[in-house]
């Protein structure tokens, strides 16, 4: 049973959606390029939280409609997502939601406040057994499936789409701390991080799927917390849970965790596992990256704070930036930064970082 949803006013997405035909989706052949590792002068151009609270796009829908409206509406959902590939001409779209929604559908609850997100309660050995099985739990996900269709529809045929799923240790320590800026209980409980993924995982593969099926090219992993655990645990304990989801999708499954060293991913299940690509922060190489990961994209990696400077000295970080990258293997690239747009970033910034990556390589 699907969700109910409040009925959307046309007018509310015209803008975008009365400029777009439906027609031919192709997707965008610099990112398939990139997922293909086939060589190419021009990367394609993500930024994760492209769609977000910098963009006056975004803040115009934010002013009429809660968060939780923009995530679960699916036009509005679409909307937000396309402000940012029209104005600034990205080479993919990245549905618009965010990561905690599998935790409300096992049933923790779930609401955004001026403090951030807000879980009714907190997982621990006692409340375990409070969580929704997974034939229960799946349908309210099925308002995602409804989004990533009606954005596939409206975005131009030469863009792509990408979705996206928390990756089950950040689930682990929302669930555990309700935050994941701290992890201490949730290190100090890890064989509850294992009976926890027996209901989280197979929830998270029903969650990929109907994405995929509604029209997302890829889904990326966002694992934001799960660099801050040290190599050896995160090998033990979240890589076999990776393993798992991409063993399920070959070739549909991006992964990025902030944080994440190469002691992190230098093991098997992610140099030789099949996963469409990586993600890297920008404290990584990114010419020792694409070195480690032979195959799909590498993702990344300009200082998301670099964004922050004046004209003027951003476009000598970034000139900076690239020119390593100039005369180097840069097969699979899908040019982006460390992590995600920060919500002072200025539009000029972001509009000055497209147009100088398109003019040095091109």
């Amino acid at each position: 049973m699907r969700p109910e949803s409040s009925p959307i006013q046309a007018e509310q997405v015209a803008p975008i959606s009365t400029a777009i035909a439906a027609s031919n989706r192709i997707g965008n052949l610099r990112f398939q390029n990139a997922l293909a590792r086939t060589p190419q002068p021009t990367p394609p151009i993500w930024l994760m939280r492209q769609a977000g609270r910098y963009h006056r796009h975004y803040q115009a829908l934010r002013r009429k409609h809660s968060f939780m409206e923009l995530c679960k509406e699916p036009n509005l959902a679409a909307e937000v997502a396309l402000g940012p590939v029209l104005d600034f001409d990205f080479d993919a779209a990245i549905l618009f939601s965010d990561l905690l929604f599998p935790l409300e559908a096992l049933g923790m609850g779930l609401e955004y406040t001026d403090r951030g997100p807000q879980l009714g309660w907190k997982l621990d050995q006692t409340t375990l057994g409070k969580l929704r099985d997974v034939e229960e739990a799946w349908p309210g996900l099925l308002f995602q499936e409804d989004a990533v269709g009606k954005t596939r529809s409206l975005l131009p045929e030469n863009k792509s789409l990408i979705g996206f799923v928390g990756g089950p240790w950040t689930l682990f320590v929302y669930a555990v701390e309700g935050t994941h800026k701290q992890a201490r209980e949730a290190v100090a409980n890890l064989p509850l991080f294992a009976r926890f993924c027996e209901t989280l995982v197979p929830l998270l593969v029903r969650n990929i799927d109907l994405q995929l099926r509604a029209g997302a090219e890829i889904v990326m992993i966002f694992d934001t917390a799960a660099g801050e655990l040290p190599p050896d645990i995160f090998r033990a304990e979240v890589a076999p849970r990776l393993q798992t989801l991409v063993e399920r999708f070959p070739s549909k499954l991006g992964y990025y965790s902030k944080s994440t060293k190469r002691a992190h991913l230098d093991d098997s299940s992610f140099t030789e596992a099949a996963w469409a690509g990586i993600g890297v922060d920008h404290n990584w190489d990114l010419r020792q990256a694409f070195d480690l990961f032979p195959r799909g994209f590498v993702q990344g990696n300009f200082d998301q704070n670099l964004l922050l400077a004046n004209p003027d000295d951003l476009k000598l970080h970034l000139r900076k930036f690239l020119a390593p990258l100039l005369e180097s293997n840069r097969h699979g690239w899908i040019c982006g930064l460390g992590h995600g747009v920060l919500p002072t970033t200025p539009e000029e910034n972001v509009r000055l970082f497209v147009n100088t990556v398109r003019e040095v390589l091109r």
